[in-house]
């Protein structure tokens, strides 16, 4: 569960209430455009190139134009990533048409992010003379010495964050240099690359053309901010892709059941840059990038079968680990109790556990850690929620981990399996000492509506947004007090839809993240609802649907439930708990037993723990949780962690007598 965030009416001035209206101009006041020169320098095309240029760039153009002119051999390095892959796709297939005796070299995942000394001495060996790094490199130091003591070159051009010292090169593009002034400062690796294209052909219009879309799809595959540049770069992109574009890109698109006619930013994210990472994650990203090359319909299908096949099973491969990680927490669903999550499995494929990691956090609303062990180490990914820090967190272990790496939202480590234990030590001592109220999972509505309010019209102004992406979200509201009116499944139960009454006006609502069993509301029920809001027509009629996103009882009191279940999981820790709270969060008699029992009977595991205690409103989830947990322990139910199902006893027990509600009454 999340906590649920809406602000309050952003003021927004006249002008921008006369140009864009209530319900738009209340939108982008909510998000900070309160002016209207605020709101048409974010939603105007805007430009590429404005200002001044990045530190270096100047050099790293003499430094290529050179290596052209003298025939030396170049080799651009990329990385395994979507962007990496498009950015090194970029440079390489500019230089090639330009007749440079050119290669790429792009890294497995076992060789690990950047450049490393085995992979430059092949190249240089090979006899390259310059090496140019795409979405890498800034951080290198002792391969950049490398470099230079075998007689190359080097050009460096990046995004991420560089250290107190740069490598020695020719030329360092980042925009994130100390020294660097030119205006925007997140773009990605392949954003940095159309930058350098543009400055070497001197014609910019004819670089977008070749390479917009290339770059759009390594911003949004790199999960940068729609704004600025960036979001010149993804409209310039999507243009280009309706138009032109790249085949082997095109022809990705059909394979997973798209249009380059119609897609949108919101379907490079969700299926294209999977496609293109999967390569990377399960076997070679070289593949990637030879789709990404191919220069005719028929080489573009040949190459997309082999990327899709690699997508297929980098799906199944996730599901093999998520299965692991569901006998993990059946067999120990006190794992979910933890404040950071820590979950590793032998066999599991390093390349994929950072989406599995991804959606463990969203799925639970806590900081979360997958590692794959391999033989002596175990590499490991990490996402967090609200504002805790996952760099904090590594670098406070550090002395256990062989190499880490992040920011505050997510990271990476690697690990001798010996030292395990004392990491995750070291995790519960940081949170204990710096958290000791775990920060909350939260979800951001954009501002209060109501079917009044949720109009067509309003909502095809919200095209006026597009394209949406990290940073610009789709817009999601919150409907207070709505009544559920019916409730029917989709896809034979897969998925549900329902209907409400909001403002004087019915809607239909679709969920394609839940079951139509798992739908906890019932007929007549009040609700609150996040949703976004999209256009359905059929038959030529057009109305809003709404998109769930998550809903509650109306006025539910979510200060009382994560204060009940911060107190559970301090009681799964073995950390007590205030005692004075005894009558409410813990099972006083026999009938309280008898309540809750009857409760997990009539439910028979089909909804979870927190979704009983939320829309049942008879018990407090914390006096919920403990009580199943002592039918657990006492072989009359059994759990995954979160659903809760009954089985015959064995025999029949006193549970006040001996177990978990022993211990707690002892304890207090």
């Amino acid at each position: 569960m999340r906590k649920w965030i809406v602000p309050e009416a952003g003021a927004a001035d006249g002008e921008i209430r006369a140009e864009y209206g209530d319900f738009l101009g209340g939108i982008l006041a909510s998000r900070g455009i309160r002016t209207k020169k605020a709101a048409e320098r974010f939603l105007g095309e805007g430009d590429f190139f404005e200002g001044e240029p990045p530190a270096d760039l100047e050099k790293a153009v003499a430094a290529i134009a050179d290596a052209l002119e003298s025939g030396v051999k170049i080799t651009v390095y990329g990385d395994y990533d979507c962007d990496g892959v498009t950015s090194t796709v970029m440079l390489y297939h500019y230089l090639d048409t330009l007749g440079a005796e050119v290669e790429f070299y792009i890294p497995e995942r076992s060789e690990g992010f950047g450049m490393n000394i085995p992979a430059l001495r092949r190249i240089i060996d090979g006899g390259t003379g310059l090496i140019v790094t795409v979405d890498n490199g800034i951080n290198a130091l002792e391969e950049a010495e490398y470099i230079k003591e075998r007689g190359a070159k080097l050009v460096i051009t990046d995004h991420h964050q560089p250290g107190e010292t740069l490598p020695v090169c020719e030329a360092c593009v980042d925009p994130n240099r100390r020294d660097d002034y030119s205006p925007f400062k997140d773009l990605c690796g392949a954003g940095v690359v159309l930058k350098l294209l543009c400055a070497l052909e001197e014609d910019k219009e004819y670089i977008l053309s070749q390479y917009a879309d290339l770059a759009m799809v390594g911003t949004i595959g790199d999960v940068m901010p729609l704004r600025g540049e960036n979001r010149f770069i993804v409209k310039k992109g999507l243009e280009l892709l309706r138009n032109a574009g790249n085949e082997g890109l095109k022809k990705l698109i059909y394979t997973v059941g798209l249009s380059p006619k119609s897609v949108t930013s919101t379907d490079i994210a969700y299926k294209i840059c999977p496609a293109i990472n999967s390569a990377g994650r399960v076997e070679s990203a070289e593949k990637a990038a030879r789709l990404l090359l191919a220069e005719t319909q028929s080489d573009a299908a040949r190459l997309c079968e082999n990327v899709a096949e690699l997508n297929a099973k980098r799906r199944e491969i996730e599901r093999k680990i998520n299965d692991d990680i569901a006998k993990m927490l059946e067999n120990d669903p006190k794992i979910l109790a933890k404040r950071v999550i820590f979950l590793a499995g032998e066999g599991w494929n390093a390349g994929v556990i950072g989406i599995v990691c991804a959606r463990i956090a969203e799925k639970y609303g806590k900081p979360t850690i997958i590692a794959a062990i391999e033989k002596n180490e175990a590499r490991g990914s990490c996402r967090s929620v609200g504002n805790f820090s996952i760099y904090g967190l590594l670098n406070y272990c550090s002395g256990y981990l062989a190499k880490f790496g992040g920011h505050p939202m997510a990271g990476g480590f690697s690990i001798k399996t010996e030292n395990i234990g004392e990491f995750k030590r070291k995790i519960d001592e940081y949170t204990l000492a710096n958290y000791p109220i775990m920060p909350l999972s939260e979800l951001f509505a954009d501002m209060r509506a109501d079917g009044g309010l949720l109009t067509t019209e309003n909502i095809v102004s919200l095209s006026r947004l597009e394209p949406f992406g990290e940073g610009c979200e789709k817009p999601v509201f919150l409907l207070e007090n709505c009544e559920l009116l019916s409730k029917r499944p989709l896809k034979d139960g897969k998925y549900v839809s329902f209907d409400v009454k909001t403002g004087g006006k019915t809607l239909r609502a679709v969920s394609f993240r839940i079951s139509y069993g798992e739908f906890a509301a019932e007929i007549g029920n009040r609700l609150d609802i996040v949703a976004g809001a999209e256009i359905n027509e059929y038959n030529g009629v057009k109305s809003v649907q709404l998109r769930l996103v998550d809903y509650r009882p109306a006025g539910f009191r979510e200060d009382r439930f994560f204060a009940a279940k911060r107190v559970s999981e301090a009681i799964a820790r073995g950390e007590g708990f205030d005692r004075r709270l005894a009558p409410r969060v813990i099972p006083q008699s026999r009938e309280d037993l008898m309540k809750i029992y009857d409760l997990l009977r009539r439910n028979n595991g089909r909804l979870t723990l927190e979704q009983l205690a939320v829309f049942d409103g008879t018990v407090n989830y914390c006096m919920l949780k403990v009580a199943a947990d002592a039918f657990c322990e006492a072989e009359m139910a059994q759990s995954d962690g979160e659903r809760v199902r009954l089985v015959p006893a064995k025999e029949k027990r006193d549970l006040f007598a001996s177990g978990l509600l022993a211990r707690l009454s002892k304890s207090n």
